[in-house]
């Protein structure tokens, strides 16, 4: 498939004085378009293009900077943390988890929060969970005050929150979070996919608690209960599906269930050629 030729894909960024919107502290601000920079954004990782997606962050990164937008630069970081943890760059990721953590201030905004989230998040999948945990604590504070009890972005705070917990050995806090991030994602739109990646979390975590053997009937229900969540959704032929079956795929495969990984990984390869 050809692929858009965009600005920030040749061009330099523009200079802040171009297009003032705004000002702040005197200053003229240009804001970039924060919407459309993270729908393209998933276009490209949709499309699974990781060159595209770093190029467009980057690009944006730099408009941001130009312009004084520090929300917009601040988004824009968050979403770099994201992409260099799941390229496995650690060394980027680290970077722009640092730079992240810079541009917060001990505040309880919904942006810092997300941003102790995503940082938290880097340093756990690198090994670090006892660095990352107390970032989790810090956004589960401001997420909890000014979230609703059922708000989506709870259920993955205590999603991502009990991965370190189960890498710290603390496993009631690590099964009491995955409940909670459960109950919140079943009946949501998207959510009933996302429990069942919860599901297969506790699984793990079972295992390491116990071994698979002494908790082989606690792992069998909770991957029947995400086979059972993906099976209700197979009708859906989004992008977010198919990543969701490509990840679920090897948990699969690990716990025995070969044949049902290889219709995941089958199912997510038809809808990514479909598109």
């Amino acid at each position: 498939m050809a692929m858009e030729l965009l600005p920030e894909d040749y061009a330099e960024p523009r200079c802040p004085l171009c297009v003032p919107q705004y000002k702040e502290n005197g200053r003229n601000v240009v804001r970039i378009p924060v919407g459309r920079v993270i729908e393209k954004y998933d276009e490209y990782i949709g499309m699974r293009d990781s060159d595209a997606a770093e190029r467009h962050l980057l690009y944006w990164l730099a408009e941001a900077e130009a312009g004084g937008d520090s929300h917009g630069r601040l988004t824009v970081i968050n979403e770099l943390m994201g992409f260099y943890r799941n390229t496995e760059r650690r060394d980027e990721a680290y970077k722009y988890a640092a730079l992240g953590l810079e541009a917060v201030h001990d505040d309880k905004r919904l942006i810092t929060a997300t941003t102790y989230i995503n940082a938290a998040t880097v340093y756990k999948s690198f090994g670090e969970a006892s660095r990352a945990y107390p970032l989790f604590v810090r956004a589960r504070e401001i997420y909890e005050e000014l979230l609703e009890p059922d708000d989506e972005r709870l259920a993955g705070l205590y999603n991502n929150m009990a991965l370190a917990l189960s890498d710290l050995g603390r496993y009631s806090e690590c099964y009491e979070l995955y409940r909670r991030a459960i109950e919140i994602m079943i009946g949501k739109e998207r959510g009933t996919i996302d429990a069942a990646i919860s599901y297969l979390n506790m699984a793990n975590a079972r295992e390491a608690e116990k071994g698979a053997d002494s908790a082989a009937g606690d792992i069998d229900d909770d991957l029947a209960c995400a086979e059972a969540l993906l099976e209700d959704a197979a009708d859906r032929r989004d992008k977010y599906y198919a990543y969701v079956c490509a990840r679920c795929a090897p948990t699969f495969r690990r716990y025995g269930m070969e044949d049902y990984a290889k219709t995941l990984e089958a199912r997510s390869q038809d809808i990514y050629e479909g598109a």
